[in-house]
This record gives C-alpha cells, structure tokens and sequence, in this order.
C-alpha cells in the first residue's frame, strides 16, 4: 500500500542542504505510484507543519526550479529552530501524529544537524511508543562538521572551500603593504573547530598565512597570543589570524563575552560573535600596529559560489539513500558517510541509530592540534582536503546565479 513522504530541513542552511532535498525528491518520485504517492515538504520544517505549512514537491515546483535546487543556497523549504518537548506525552506529538495520519504520511525525512537529529529521535521513539508504522529518518547537514557516526557532514566541504579560499584573498590582500599589520578573521565554530582549521588549506607554501590558527577545542589564552603575534612580526610584516567564534578561557568563559554577555538560541546554545573584534581591540592597544577583524559571517555557511562537487554530490547520495532505506523498513536512522579510501578518496553512505547521534558533539582530535594550540596538523589537511575538490558551474542569467525560489503556498 503506497503512502505518502514528508520532508523537511532545520536549523542552519548550507550550500548543499537543497542537494539532498533534491536527492530525496528525486529518489521518491522513481517510486511514484509504487510505494509512495505525493512528496510534501513541510515549510519551516516541523514548527510550520505544526501550522499546517506544507507544500506538494511535485506539482509546486517546475522542473527549472527543482533542478535549480541542486546548487540554490540557503534552505528552499524554509527552516527552523524548534525543539520538541522532552515528554513524549506532550500534547505536541499528538497534534503532528494526527497530521501526519490525515495526510497519509508513511514516511518522514528530517535534514539538520544535532538539534534536528534530536528531533528525528523523539519523533521515532513517539512512533514506536504508539505502533505507528510511520518511518523517520534523518539525513545529517552541517557546516561545523560536529556530527558523531559520520566521518563528514554534507555542508562541510562547501564551507570549507569558502573559507580556505576568502582565507587565502584576505591573506593575499593583506600582504600589499610593506608595514607592520595583523588582520584576524572570525569563523564559525561554536564548539568544534572543523570549520576554523580548514583556513589552512589556505597555504600556498610553509609559513605562509595564516600564521596561527586557534579553535574551541583547546583554551585559549590572552597574554599567550599577544607573545605570538609579537614574536612574528619579528620575522614578517603581515600576519593573518583565524580563530573560531567560540574560542574561551581556561575557566570556559568565551572571549567573546570579555566584552559582554552572548545571547542564547532556543535550544540555550549561546549565540556568538565579536572575538575577532576584541583581539582586534586588544592588538591595537597592546602592540600600537594597524590591524583589524573580519567575520566572515552567513556567507561562509551558505554560499553557492565556491560550492564543493563532492560536497554536492554526497549531499544528493544522503537523500536518495536515505529514500532506498526507508523503503525497505529501516527507521530511527541517521544515513552516515563511511570513508572507505584516502588517496584515492571514497566512501559510502551506511546507517547509524540516530539516539546516538544526538546532543552529541564531535570535535577535533587533539592530536590535531599542534604548536601549543596555534595550529592544526598534516593529518587534519588531508582528511579535509578530499572534500572541497570540484567546482560546480551555476546556472546564470545576465551575469548572476540563477537559484530556486520557494512561492508562498
């Protein structure tokens, strides 16, 4: 008996997160009329389909738009930042199950990151709790790569790219001037590192910028980074500096809140931003040299201009195996990349229970963190570097990008 799918994204968008839409929606419709009847996405994922906000993926959207998904940044369908009651017995999961029923839903895809895999979790162990017979899975997407059970996360590599290439114009520009200068450049990472370090790939040979680069995973200290930048300009005019925004003391306290107290999102997680402004602040008044900050800010997390091939082409692999297992029985899953090469690189999409993914952080090993925390090691390049390989060509009209817009249904 066919039913029908559902499909939604949440939390922070990436440059590939519609790839997997698509991947889904294309590997749902091969079932047409067999196993699955309409595709729906949920608009602003659970939370908008609490408001009934949802929309047919098949007769909604044209076929220019649907293949504009593959390289649109941002999340088509919309997203959001709601967390389901830990109570299964909240009013809330009846309300969505007897959604879910009206519209014939079989099947349920979640794209997100550790919130939204929390999500997938509560809703699998509501439908188990029940015998509803609904299947949930969840396909993993995040920029700051902090996802345990999988080697990668589809966002990733795209975000990486950006941030190897900006890192290496910032650092290019900054070396105009025969004059002392320090530029520091903020980069997501609340917690993990990954995003921060992939600056290195920014070297175009040993020593070049950026000189030091410091990530959340270890503590951070003042006096210490004031000693190394001074040392440097020692033997060069021109320093660049990555840090991550959520780099802290030894006594957890985030840098960013030396000069003010960070807000929180809906899930608590502090909302960070400004360290790369404060060490600017600090450097001018320590060390009297021109300097200054930038944040790379959305762009690094969304931007199709230097999308990753491979990064998009796992992307749409996640949805569509995502579609394959669900269809025969899997649910409570989370579909993970398994690297199975290194030179030449491969991999695979495998199944990991997604309870244990969730409120779980990956970070980076120590053991790739080298030169008293100013630093990341060869290790930490070579995994990274397999994922930003190939460029995507974006479809243009008139000189700039061509994306798909969602119409309000």
């Amino acid at each position: 008996m066919k039913k029908n799918i559902l499909i939604g994204q949440s939390g922070g968008p990436t440059a590939v997160i519609n790839g997997s839409l698509y991947g889904v929606v294309r590997q749902a419709l091969n079932h047409k009329g067999e196993e699955i009847g309409h595709v729906y996405g949920m608009i602003n994922g659970i939370e908008g389909f609490l408001k009934d906000r949802y929309m047919d993926m098949e007769t909604d959207i044209s076929d220019e738009e649907f293949d504009a998904l593959k390289t649109t940044p941002g999340a088509y369908l919309g997203s959001c930042r709601f967390k389901l009651p830990s109570d299964l017995g909240d009013p809330v999961y009846a309300r969505l199950f007897e959604k879910f029923h009206k519209l014939d839903i079989g099947y349920i895809f979640y794209i997100g990151g550790n919130d939204s895999m929390d999500t997938v979790s509560k809703l699998s162990r509501c439908a188990r709790a029940h015998n509803s017979d609904i299947r949930i899975m969840g396909i993993p997407k995040t920029i700051d790569n902090d996802l345990v059970c999988t080697d990668h996360t589809p966002g990733f590599g795209s975000a990486a790219r950006f941030v190897a290439t900006s890192v290496r114009e910032i650092g290019i520009d900054a070396a105009i001037y025969d004059t002392n200068s320090v530029t520091i450049v903020e980069i997501m990472g609340r917690h993990a590192g990954w995003l921060t370090g992939a600056a290195a790939l920014a070297r175009k040979f040993k020593n070049d910028n950026p000189v030091f680069i410091y990530l959340p995973e270890v503590a951070f200290d003042t006096e210490a980074f004031i000693r190394n930048i001074r040392e440097a300009l020692e033997a060069r005019t021109n320093i660049v500096v990555c840090v991550s925004e959520g780099i802290h003391d030894a006594q957890g306290r985030f840098i960013c809140e030396y000069e003010g107290a960070a807000g929180t999102d809906n899930f608590g997680h502090k909302m960070l931003a400004g360290c790369g402004k404060y060490l600017e602040n600090l450097i001018r008044i320590r060390l009297g040299i021109k300097v200054r900050s930038v944040e790379l800010n959305v762009s690094q997390r969304c931007s199709s201009i230097r999308q990753s091939a491979t990064d998009l082409g796992e992307a749409i692999e996640a949805g569509s195996y995502s579609v394959e297992a669900a269809l025969r029985g899997e649910t409570g899953k989370m579909t993970a990349f398994k690297r199975t090469g290194s030179k030449p690189y491969s991999m695979e999409c495998e199944l990991v229970d997604v309870d244990q993914v969730c409120n779980k952080e990956k970070k980076v090993p120590l053991e790739w963190i080298i030169n008293d925390g100013t630093d990341v090691s060869e290790e930490f390049v070579q995994y990274v570097l397999p994922l930003i390989q190939g460029g995507v060509r974006l479809p243009e009209k008139n000189g700039i990008p061509v994306f798909a817009y969602r119409r309000e249904v």
